[in-house]
Order: C-alpha cells, then structure tokens, then sequence
C-alpha cells in the first residue's frame, strides 16, 4: 500500500470532486483538513457526503475517515469496480454535479458500470443531465470510449428544491484510451435543443422555441429544438422549465448551453420568451469562445489526455474556466503532468474569441481492474 509519504494533503471545501477523482485514479491517499472551518456550520455538507458515499459505492475496498465535527476527511482509494448500482443523490445539488465525476471514472472501471441516479436533473448550478448527454458522450467517443451500453437516459424530470427526477447511466469499460488530434473545431452546420417542461403549462416550452428561433434563425436555417413534456409521475415533484441547446460543427464539435427556470419559491419569475432569449445569447457566447470542447466539459478532456497512451495528444480550447486551471494543478500533483499550453489568437475577427492549444504526452494509464478475456 502507499506510504504516509505520499499522502496529499489539502485545506478548505473547494474542488472536493476534483481531488477525489483524480485520487483513486491514481491510488495516491488523499487527506482535507479545515472543511468550512471557520463557519457556523463547520464540516461537509449533505450533497459532498452524498457525494462521498457514492465514490464509496463504486470503489471496492475503499478507506474512508470523517472527523466529528466533519471538517477532516481521509481517504484512502480502493480499486473501481463498478456493476449494477442506485444512488440517490442530494437535491441540494443536481445529479449533473455526480454525473460529471462518474464520466471520469466509469471506463476504469473492473464491471461496466449501470447506475440509476435519483434527484434534480436539471437546476441552474450544475451542467444538467441534457447538457452532459449531449457533449460528454460525444467525447468520450472521441476516446475510443464507445459501444451501444454508452447511455444516459432521462427516466423522470426533477426540478429543485424537492427534485423526484431518475435517470439511467451505463458505460462501458476499456483497457487503455487513444490519443486524439482534435484541433480544427469546423464551421456550424446545426443546432439542435430540448424545451422541456414538468408541472407546468406545455405551452412553456412552445414560448421558449419560439424566442430561441427569433435569434438563432438570423445565423442558420437548420434548428430543430424538441418540446419535452412530463407529466404525472415521471414530471417529478416541483414546476419548472428550462431550455438546453447544442450547436454541432461539421467536425463533430458539439458546443452547448443551458438555462432553467428559478426553483419554486426563490427568487422572480421568469418569462418563457425571457429564458429562450437568454439561453440562445449563451450558445452564441459559446461559439465565440469556441474550441473544440465546450467550457463545461474542458477538464474532462484534458483528463482523458492525460491517461491515453504515450502519445501525443492535442485539443483546441475556448478561454481555460476557472475550474478547469484548477484541475490543470491538480493533474500536476498527481499524476505528475503538465501541458504545453499555446494562446492562439484567431487570424479573423468572426472567428470568436482566444484559443489555447493544449498539448500533453499521456501517461499510459492502463485499466489494472478490468479482467483480460
């Protein structure tokens, strides 16, 4: 087992999700101290315990040590193993915020892994259940990361605060992943989208189509935006609306956006029209910012970059989120990675904003759990 020595230590709350994903990939025991300390209410809260015992679901001989007061957490990481699994995540947070790390660990897995998630699919903190169906799958494909048991699929709505939503992951596992070029995003050729609505008048989502279109249509002809309508009891247990889009390039670059309504009894009320105007203004800021990879799913790339094969690998970015330069420190401590990182400024003015190429060797990162046949 690992020694002491090797043990990462860490302070404060922030990119818990991060540092425990890349801690069992890695192996490498993982300790956090001063957890919200100085509040009022110190230590972890419902949805990062959620999250932990989930981590704990998927990993087989995990050692995990809470304090208290919670505001220390060891972790020891076990082997990833996968199978048949139910989780009911907390609907503080959405089960996007779950989902993103289960993307990271799932093709690691011993067993590939069936997960049914219950909660809020779609709320306005975390890349909804859409959003990730849409562009995570699609990159992971990229991978070598494929197979018809890639899925996730949208059994019930949940909006915030009670939630009731369910939704269906399954993926397969692979031994190693390919290295990837993927540098020249391509021009847009479609946009598709989901309006979806749950407890509430079907004729939202018709609203919010028709505000989005006013917009988009001035760029291109070819959007078709689904109304999706939930009713009974796969609507969940709150009202809510929301709209996700995703512009797709003829590369096979899928940039995406996302708006939801406010939750039940917080804050104004929002207009359909409002919200479809919005949500289409943000997928055009997207394209701006551009990349091959949307912000929302940038450290999920360079994480797949860093555990291909020893090759090269290279992937065209928008500017880098705050999370994602984050991630890239926390690749270096433990993988001991770094990336040569090139701005590119675009040579037109329509062709949005900075890029930045980002180029690593990957480590040969092999699947130690999965069995050869």
């Amino acid at each position: 087992m690992a020694s002491e020595a090797q043990c990462l230590s860490y302070a404060g709350c922030n990119f818990l999700r991060q540092r425990l994903v890349l801690a069992t990939l890695s192996g490498r025991p993982l300790k956090i101290r001063k957890i919200r300390a100085k509040e009022e209410d110190p230590g972890l809260r419902d949805f990062e315990a959620s999250f932990i015992r989930l981590i704990d679901k998927v990993t087989n001989g995990s050692r995990i040590e809470i304090n208290q007061t919670g505001t220390t957490l060891y972790y020891q990481p076990g082997l990833l193993y996968g199978g048949s699994l139910e989780h009911d995540c907390s609907p503080s947070r959405s089960i996007g915020y779950y989902l993103e790390s289960l993307l990271c660990l799932a093709p690691f897995m011993k067993h590939p892994l069936k997960i049914v998630l219950r909660g809020v699919t779609n709320d306005q903190v975390d890349p909804s259940v859409d959003v990730l169906k849409a562009t995570a799958l699609p990159l992971l494909k990229k991978f070598g990361i494929d197979g018809e048991s890639l899925e996730i699929k949208i059994n019930r709505r949940g909006m915030p605060p009670k939630g009731g939503g369910e939704i269906l992951f399954a993926c397969p596992v692979r031994k190693v992943l390919q290295p990837v070029q993927f540098t020249d995003p391509g021009k847009i050729k479609r946009i598709r989208g989901t309006a979806y609505s749950v407890r509430v008048s079907p004729q939202m989502a018709n609203r919010m189509v028709e505000s989005a279109r006013s917009i988009l249509n001035k760029f291109l002809p070819d959007i078709y935006i689904y109304t999706d309508h939930m009713k009974g009891v796969s609507s969940g247990k709150s009202p809510g609306f929301g709209m996700c889009l995703t512009a797709e390039t003829i590369n096979g670059t899928i940039l995406s956006a996302e708006l939801a309504s406010n939750p039940q009894g917080q804050g104004a009320a929002v207009l359909p029209e409002e919200l479809g105007q919005n949500c289409a203004k943000l997928l055009l800021e997207e394209v701006y910012r551009g990349g091959c990879v949307d912000s929302t799913n940038q450290s999920l790339a360079l994480l797949l970059m860093t555990l291909g094969q020893r090759d090269v690998s290279k992937v065209l970015l928008g500017p880098l989120s705050p999370y994602t330069i984050e991630f890239l420190r926390h690749l270096r401590s433990f993988f001991q990675i770094m990336f040569k990182i090139e701005t590119k400024i675009p040579e037109e003015e329509h062709m949005g904003g900075e890029k930045v190429l980002m180029t690593c060797v990957g480590i040969g990162f092999s699947n130690l759990s999965k069995t050869i046949r």
